[in-house]
């Protein structure tokens, strides 16, 4: 009977011991885990190109996240790629008079349907930040508006606002597809429409990179998955 008692203490006596220790456990947890608090994590934000990366708070991070404010990358990128997509349409109205083939004609038909009301979203959009760009604080993180012409330079140059633009077809180019039918016409079409979706991907690209708002973003990224995808239709058109 006494050995049953001793065996009952020292069980009782094990079990405090072990709760002793998770107590002790759960006490060095909690001052762990309130001193890493106190601290706080800290979030590596990327710095743009040519810029080292921030440490920043999660409070300093949540507000830059959600910080969209327009900069002058994106206000130069709607402007230039609404010059840009307007060129697009110009050569696509030549389409249904001189193409000979049904593949260019919906082709042209396609771009015709998505570029129109893009440019009708980018006009809306300066619209709504035109006193933001005014006022002339919309500078937050860009550094190149209107910038576009000294990296790409003017070899399209057709003596406009385009000059500065990659992919856009010179007055001269132009004017010889308006002069072309059936086939030859195809051909250039399909050549000039190449190397200008070719140009508004290095221009959405460039956007990414360098922009803050996020509706600009969106458009930039649909232009790149949408005209990459054309590009490679073309090119196995051509």
């Amino acid at each position: 009977m006494r050995s049953h008692v001793l065996t009952a203490a020292a069980a009782v006596a094990l079990t405090g011991v072990a709760l002793t220790g998770c107590d002790s456990s759960s006490a060095s947890d909690k001052a762990a885990a309130e001193g890493s608090g106190k601290d706080g994590p800290s979030v590596i934000a990327p710095g743009r190109p040519g810029e080292e990366n921030e440490r920043l708070s999660p409070e300093e991070a949540a507000a830059k996240s959600d910080d969209d404010t327009p900069n002058s990358a994106d206000f130069a990128y709607a402007e230039m790629m609404i010059e840009h997509h307007a060129q697009a349409l110009v050569m696509t109205e030549l389409v249904p008079e001189r193409a000979d083939s049904e593949k260019v004609k919906r082709l042209a038909d396609r771009i015709s349907a998505a570029q129109g009301p893009e440019i009708d979203a980018m006009k809306g959009w300066l619209k709504k930040h035109d006193a933001h760009r005014r006022k002339g604080d919309g500078s937050r993180g860009g550094s190149h508006g209107g910038s576009h012409g000294d990296r790409h330079g003017d070899s399209h140059g057709d003596g406009h606002g385009g000059a500065s633009m990659p992919g856009m077809a010179t007055e001269a180019q132009l004017k010889t597809l308006r002069a072309a039918e059936g086939a030859a016409f195809d051909e250039l079409f399909l050549k000039l429409m190449i190397t200008h979706h070719g140009g508004a991907v290095t221009m959405a690209t460039d956007l990414l990179a360098e922009g803050n708002n996020i509706r600009i973003e969106e458009m930039a990224n649909d232009t790149v998955a949408q005209q990459s995808a054309e590009i490679n239709r073309m090119r196995g058109m051509s």
